[in-house]
């Protein structure tokens, strides 16, 4: 039995310099849509063609290609924490909390690969 249960939903992070930019490419060109863009947070997600699977645009000045960090959607994100911070898991920071939408917290595998738990906070699941 696992520590923690994330649920059916994974959004693949990855960061881009325009986060429309990109939306309207991996629309264009993959055919996915654009869900939403929170503009104050540098955020876009965007629908996959694979059930439960989205890809996430993070805004950054200078992006990191190749950087690109699953993200695993969980219930009690809190809980999840505490449970793998008891078992030694490293945790990247403080959990970030968008108000009315996603609270997040990045971690890392043993050889050091970045993936983050995301507790969805928009008070209903796609």
């Amino acid at each position: 039995m696992s520590l923690v249960s994330v649920d059916q939903t994974i959004t693949i992070a990855i960061s881009v310099k325009d986060r429309h930019a990109s939306a309207k490419w991996y629309e264009t060109m993959l055919g996915f849509e654009a869900v939403f863009h929170a503009d104050d947070a540098g955020w876009s997600e965007l629908r996959t063609n694979t059930p439960g699977v989205t890809l996430g645009l993070g805004e950054h000045t200078k992006p990191a290609p190749g950087n690109c960090v699953p993200v695993f959607g969980i219930g009690d994100l809190d809980a999840a924490r505490q449970k793998l911070e008891e078992a030694d898991v490293k945790f990247d920071g403080e959990t970030t909390v968008v108000e009315g939408m996603v609270k997040t917290a990045a971690f890392y595998d043993p050889d050091g690969n970045a993936l983050m738990l995301a507790q969805d906070l928009t008070g209903g699941a796609e």
